[in-house]
């Protein structure tokens, strides 16, 4: 049976006696998609400014990809990683390429299936060699207040956000935590026990809030001093969304370790983690596994990915795409600050005004976005958005702003 062939009704029914509800679902449900649109199972078309939470970077069924995905299925889909397969090795001299140029070192690149696996092996990486040269106390890891790092249970603690925590206690040992671009309070925390410090340049779920200017050159500073690794997160923010390949480029600091998924694969599940060649080197054969990492199917996707964000400039149009959406969210009622780089953009509500349901009413219109936190909205449209297709989403937000102050002067 397809998806497509059943009614709203008939897939939430299914959803609700079948799958764990680990997700508030919001009553639609989507079956196609195509650029920057998509279509739910009533047939009505939207525009689509989440990409998925910024997976669909190239837009939905892209066609290279699709040929891509087609092709490889018939040839082959998996093969264990105790063999070679000729695509892994291709994507990731295309990604230490990429990293390279923007880091100025060469590394190796260890592949998973999601962000979270892919931070869940820079945490083990960064442990192995603290403590091999460091002793066995030196494993833990400094990370952000409000960051987001993924949702195993290592991954969780390295999150900042403790009310997530709560309900899985104990978390594993070895994680602290500093407010971000407070550098007093990480110098204070970096003892000699923390063999790393894991950031993002710009934390995604934690409401799209930039690095401070200068904070990544200072920690990568205080890194060197310490003897510390400095990992970046780039799950939402690499790839071209923020306008340069990786966020870390905005800045003047060179990480050692750098995790990316989401776009990776533009749908397909896909994720990586890039280190330096002398940090890479730490792991030995039996470290470290997983068994899809790299297949051949999720490896052809994300390389014809980047062949086609090379070809289309991806970086440089997300750069030009964001000024344009970022200034035409400043000029709408009710926006008091736009915040972020590039197309992953957080626009602030002024007092009065509930950022989930005002991602609800932009639902009911057409529009996809989310509250990011409860009194900002997410955007992160495809890089290949048009100008036509940013103005009508701004002029959908402006309309449900307006109506949503009109109600609030006639209560």
């Amino acid at each position: 049976m397809s998806a497509t062939t059943l009614g709203f009704d008939e897939i939430a029914a299914l959803d609700r006696a079948h799958v764990m509800a680990t997700y508030p679902r919001l009553p639609v449900a989507f079956v196609r998609g195509e650029g920057t649109r998509l279509w739910d199972a009533e047939g009505r078309e939207y525009l689509d400014f989440l990409s998925g939470l910024a997976v669909t970077s190239l837009g939905h069924a892209h066609p290279a990809v699709a040929d891509a995905l087609a092709d490889q299925a018939r040839r082959l889909l998996h093969v264990s990683n105790l063999y070679y397969n000729d695509v892994q090795p291709r994507l990731g001299a295309r990604l230490d390429a990429l990293l390279t140029a923007a880091v100025g070192a060469r590394g190796r690149c260890f592949f998973a299936n999601s962000g979270a696996e892919a931070n869940e092996c820079a945490i083990k990486l960064v442990r192995r060699a603290g403590q091999r040269h460091g002793g066995p106390e030196r494993f833990h890891v400094v990370s952000a207040l409000r960051s987001f790092h993924g949702r195993t249970l290592t991954t969780l603690a390295a999150t900042g956000q403790p009310e997530k925590h709560e309900t899985f206690a104990p978390m594993p040992e070895g994680f602290r935590h500093v407010a971000f671009g407070d550098l007093g309070g990480l110098r204070a925390a970096m003892d000699e026990r923390v063999c790393a410090v894991l950031l993002e340049v710009v934390q995604g779920e934690g409401g799209v809030n930039v690095a401070p200017q200068g904070y990544l050159e200072a920690v990568r500073e205080l890194c060197d001093e310490r003897e510390a690794a400095l990992v970046v997160d780039e799950v939402q923010t690499g790839l071209g969304r923020t306008g340069r390949w990786f966020a870390f480029e905005h800045t003047g600091a060179a990480p050692d370790v750098v995790t990316m998924a989401k776009a990776l694969g533009n749908g397909v599940p896909i994720g990586a983690c890039w280190a330096r060649e002398s940090m890479a080197a730490e792991f030995r054969p039996g470290d470290h596994a997983t068994t899809f990492g790299g297949q051949p199917l999720a490896a052809r996707a994300a390389l014809t990915v980047l062949e086609v964000m090379e070809r289309e400039r991806a970086p440089e149009r997300a750069e030009r795409a964001g000024s344009r959406l970022a200034d035409g969210l400043a000029a709408l009622p009710g926006v008091t600050e736009v915040r972020g780089l590039g197309l992953l953009l957080a626009a602030e509500l002024e007092p009065g005004l509930d950022a989930v349901a005002t991602a609800r009413r932009c639902l009911d219109r057409g529009l996809v976005l989310n509250a990011v936190t409860r009194t900002a909205l997410r955007l992160a449209p495809p890089l290949l958005v048009s100008d036509d297709e940013i103005d009508g989403a701004v002029a959908t937000l402006g309309a449900v702003l307006t109506d949503a102050a009109t109600h609030q002067e006639a209560g």
